[in-house]
């Protein structure tokens, strides 16, 4: 079974920048992966994916411009780069990954991202 795990968060000032990566315990070129975050208090929403044919990413609006998914299917990895981050953007960010057409799987325990001076 896919599993995933999320690194690379921690603690920023406004308007920094941090990359988050999705590393995969086995090949997942196949798959769609999206990145995911959960504030304290709200539901966990999709803000980021990466189609698995093509490369072709999709962004939630509050993020839109300002952060960049990429793949790197040789290093079984999805990275999410976050520039100009704000403190609204504060939360656990999580990765998941499905088939086209299929529920996102393979959750990992999340990264915590903190956006304050």
């Amino acid at each position: 079974q896919l599993q995933l795990a999320e690194s690379g968060g921690g603690l920023v000032q406004p308007g920094g920048s941090l990359r988050l990566s999705c590393t995969a315990s086995e090949d997942f070129s196949s798959l769609v992966v999206g990145w995911f975050r959960q504030a304290p208090g709200k539901d966990r929403g999709l803000i980021a994916s990466i189609s698995n044919i093509g490369g072709i990413s999709r962004y939630a609006d509050s993020v839109k411009g300002r952060f960049t998914i990429s793949r790197d299917n040789p290093k079984k990895a999805v990275y999410l780069q976050m520039n100009s981050l704000k403190p609204e953007d504060t939360a656990v960010y999580y990765c998941a990954a499905k088939r086209p057409g299929w529920d996102y799987d393979g959750w990992g325990q999340g990264t915590q991202v903190t956006v304050s001076s």
